[in-house]
């Protein structure tokens, strides 16, 4: 797998969790619909400020273990991919739905970036998204990890800046199509399942194929 290849995969990935609606998609919403699209946008500079701790923190991990114990590398790996598996297997059986979309509370554009940035940060399930994917995908091989770290952090906030910039400016439109139609919701989580069940796969199949060569190499 080139380096090309591995990038593309993660931006799959990616843009399948982030266009998922959750939490910091309806808190952007939220924001948007009382404050309009303004306070939207702050609320989305939040949770992209929030994310680039997030990239930080995983890129760091996954430096710090790939230079002090080279050996665990593989099996993260592979625990990762099982783990994407898990998450790809429990949205597809999930029934996502967005039932209302709750008032912002926010009162000025620099509370709903604060408080933006508290909702990316304090999501437990970011955590465990960021230590079990970012290693499938920042890898020795292709370089110094902090510049693979640069380049996926910024493919992060980029991809948060598309789609919840884009529920700030439609904010109308997104709230009838979350909250109107549930099917649609529903089939978005489904697709981000399967999207993250092939990614496990294929990174799965390539870490094994990089352990094979490594090994027949070495003997």
């Amino acid at each position: 797998m080139t380096y090309s290849e591995n990038l593309w995969l993660y931006f799959t990935l990616l843009f399948g969790i982030i266009i998922v609606p959750g939490m910091d998609m309806l808190f952007v919403l939220a924001n948007a619909l009382t404050g309009g699209r303004g306070r939207g946008m702050a609320a989305t500079a939040g949770i992209m400020a929030g994310g680039a701790v997030h990239s930080l923190y995983g890129a760091i991990g996954v430096g710090i273990l790939a230079s002090l114990l080279p050996s665990l590398f593989a099996p993260l790996l592979f625990i990762g991919a099982a783990y994407m598996v898990w998450i790809g297997f429990t949205l597809i059986r999930s029934s996502i739905r967005v039932e209302t979309v709750g008032d912002g509370a926010v009162r000025t554009d620099w509370r709903a970036f604060r408080q933006g940035a508290i909702t990316c940060l304090i999501n437990p399930k970011a955590y465990l998204f960021m230590l079990a994917v970012y290693p499938q995908f920042l890898k020795p091989v292709y370089g110094p990890i902090w510049m693979q770290g640069v380049i996926m952090g910024a493919m992060t906030l980029a991809t948060q800046f598309a789609i919840y910039g884009a529920v700030a400016f439609t904010a109308d439109r997104s709230r009838t199509l979350l909250i109107a139609n549930p099917a649609a919701t529903i089939l978005i989580g489904r697709v981000a399942g399967a999207l993250l069940i092939l990614v496990a796969v294929l990174t799965a199949w390539h870490g094994w194929q990089t352990e094979v060569s490594f090994s027949a190499s070495g003997n």
